[in-house]
């Protein structure tokens, strides 16, 4: 249960956080070295930048983006809006300099925080960003960083001068935070999230004061996380599974550390030793491919032991699949000679007190929910929407029903439609789309179920599985329905797949479209001796073809007839948000695929092509 059930709104959980100030709420690496920051610090800090946008002419109700990566300033500065009870409209690091100015002007901003102006993977830096579209974005009067100086010629502002002009307001208004704070409702807009979407213009969706609170204090409820958890936060907070992290940290009795970058994620880890983590499952396919890749590399009789031990595996995890119990000498002895040491440095790489990894935001492929594992680390994968706050379900550490997502939450109700959709209603689900009447309605029912798009099925215990998006789904010119999601979560656990995306709508077969993994399959290259050097070399290899039709061959096996990909396209370059294909949540969006890549697709169609075989 909430630790303060009579708390309604965040405010009045961020009040109450004064009367622990000597309380650890966040572990942040400065200079090299972590330190702990008390709730006393981020109160007084939060306090002084409340007073500051006041001063700037905030007020309760009005929309503030937050363009940043995630960090520990970000966090205060959503407090802070939240102090002032401000609407935070957080914005995705990675997004483009269009993407930010549609959600600027869609939500009509009038001040944006943002972090630095250091260029990322050949992307400008935020700040040039935001000034290549200033004078697309009227509705914003100031710009706050969290690490540039202020300049005023350009509305700039640093984060320290507007906690500076806050804190010498406090001593004529010292109780003004706790004011505000009473006058917020449950019903109230703390923030509006936009959704990243596969397809289509993104939606900013209404979540509420109290959609939050409960969401917080489901996921103690539920035993998602216990008391005293510390978590390692790498996740974009514009998601909203970080987002439930940070609501949690809150109102709950958890510490946060904050990652310095993905990058670093396995460093801090290891230094800062997290017992929960939560993650989108790309992190754990990289995870799993890196594990599996440095095996097979491994020197003479190690590598081939592991390889063998692989085998061994595969069987073990066909038959959890299956839903039957796996046994054989060889597997015993692949567990005890070889399991058990990539168990001790894979656990060591994160810290070595991982209780559990929580997996959300999309499927997991369960052979690297078992091999996870099988290493002593559960990944608890769980469900929900941006208009649920996110998890509305979440397995539970022991009770991981791998394949699904898991129970719902306490007060959480799920139904499936005539069609397998899955529809839900609870506290958590948000108040509407922002200006979007028609697309509200089109979402909740008049009872208060919400459409979520997604088909699934309920086992007698109430555990959710997802099949797959119901507008995902892939219907074959024979008329056949085709549950793509399926086949490219398989086709991931392949260490040189980088990305797949499975298409055949309206077309006569299923095909798919890879990408390649290229710091693994130049690894893979080198050791056998072939000479390829670069991504579009590897691309056009035929080895590298070969070992893909064995993945494809292996999944399709196991799929009725009309399901098999009969041909296969391999790109001389991976995809990225800022190329089109993936979303910042590292989703393949089908639809871009499908139209940028329609001339391949075509010849893959043919009766004889150059690009793909009949499996």
């Amino acid at each position: 249960m909430s630790k303060h059930p009579s708390l309604k709104t965040l405010a009045e959980q961020l009040v109450a956080r004064k009367a622990t100030p000597s309380k650890v709420a966040a572990h942040v690496k400065t200079g090299g070295a972590w330190r702990d920051v008390q709730w006393g610090e981020v109160l007084d800090r939060v306090r002084a930048l409340s007073e500051g946008l006041v001063d700037l002419g905030i007020k309760p109700g009005d929309r503030v983006c937050i363009h940043a990566g995630t960090s520990y300033e970000w966090c205060l500065a959503d407090l802070a809006l939240m102090g002032a009870g401000a609407i935070s409209v957080p914005i995705y690091s990675s997004n483009t300099p269009q993407e930010t100015a549609y959600i600027i002007n869609d939500s009509e901003a009038r001040l944006v925080f943002f972090d630095n102006d250091k260029p990322e993977n050949g992307t400008p830096g935020r700040w040039a960003r935001l000034r290549s579209v200033r004078e697309q974005t009227p509705t914003v009067e100031h710009f706050v960083s969290f690490e540039l100086h202020s300049s005023p010629d350009e509305r700039l502002m640093s984060l320290w001068d507007l906690e500076a002009r806050g804190r010498a307001l406090l001593a004529q208004r010292p109780d003004a935070l706790e004011k505000r704070a009473a006058e917020i409702k449950p019903e109230d807009v703390n923030c509006i999230l936009y959704t990243s979407g596969t397809a289509g213009r993104p939606k900013g969706v209404m979540l509420t004061h109290a959609n939050w609170v409960y969401e917080a204090s489901a996921v103690m409820e539920s035993g998602v996380l216990d008391p005293g958890e510390r978590l390692l936060l790498f996740l974009p907070l514009a998601h909203s599974l970080a987002r439930a992290v940070e609501m949690t940290w809150l109102g709950q009795e958890v510490t946060v550390a904050f990652a310095e970058s993905i990058e670093k994620l396995v460093d801090n880890a290891g230094e800062i030793r997290p017992t929960a983590m939560p993650a989108v499952p790309r992190v754990f396919e990289k995870a799993f491919n890196k594990v599996v890749a440095e095996g097979r590399r491994g020197e003479g009789l190690q590598g081939t032991a592991f390889g063998w031990a692989m085998e061994q595996f595969e069987r073990y995890a066909a038959a959890r699949t299956e839903g039957r119990t796996y046994r054989s000498p060889q597997w015993s002895i692949a567990k005890r000679l070889v399991f058990s040491k990539v168990r001790e440095r894979l656990q060591a790489r994160f810290g070595g007190q991982v209780r559990a990894f929580i997996s959300g935001g999309a499927p997991l492929n369960p052979k690297i929910a078992y091999f996870f594992e099988l290493c002593g680390m559960e990944v608890l994968e769980g469900y929900g929407l941006t208009e649920t706050c996110a998890p509305t379900h979440a397995n539970l550490a022991g009770r991981n029903r791998i394949g699904t997502v898991g129970a719902p939450f306490p007060r959480m109700e799920t139904k499936l439609a005539d069609d397998g959709e899955v529809l839900l209603r609870g506290p958590n689900v948000m108040k509407g789309y922002y200006k979007l009447p028609q697309e509200t309605a089109e979402a909740l029912t008049e009872d208060g179920w919400l459409r979520t798009g997604d088909i699934g099925k309920l086992d007698p215990d109430g555990y959710l599985r997802i099949t797959d998006r119901k507008k995902d789904l892939i219907k074959t010119s024979g008329g056949k329905y085709i549950a793509p999601a399926e086949l490219e979560n398989a086709l991931k656990s392949e260490s040189l797949v980088s990305q797949v995306s499975i298409q055949g709508d309206k077309r006569k077969y299923v095909t798919a479209v890879f990408t390649i993994n290229e710091e693994n399959a130049s690894k893979w290259a080198q050791e056998k001796g072939l000479p390829y050097r670069n991504l579009p070399e590897l691309s056009k290899a035929p080895e590298v073809r070969d070992q893909l039709q064995q993945a494809v061959n292996t999944v399709n096996a196991k799929m009725p007839s009309y399901a098999t990909i009969k041909r296969f396209a391999i790109l001389d370059h991976d995809w990225s948000q800022e190329s089109g294909e993936l979303t910042p949540t590292l989703k393949v969006k089908r639809r871009v695929v499908a139209e940028k890549y329609k001339s391949l697709l075509d010849t893959l169609y043919e009766e004889s092509n150059d690009f793909g075989r009949r499996a």
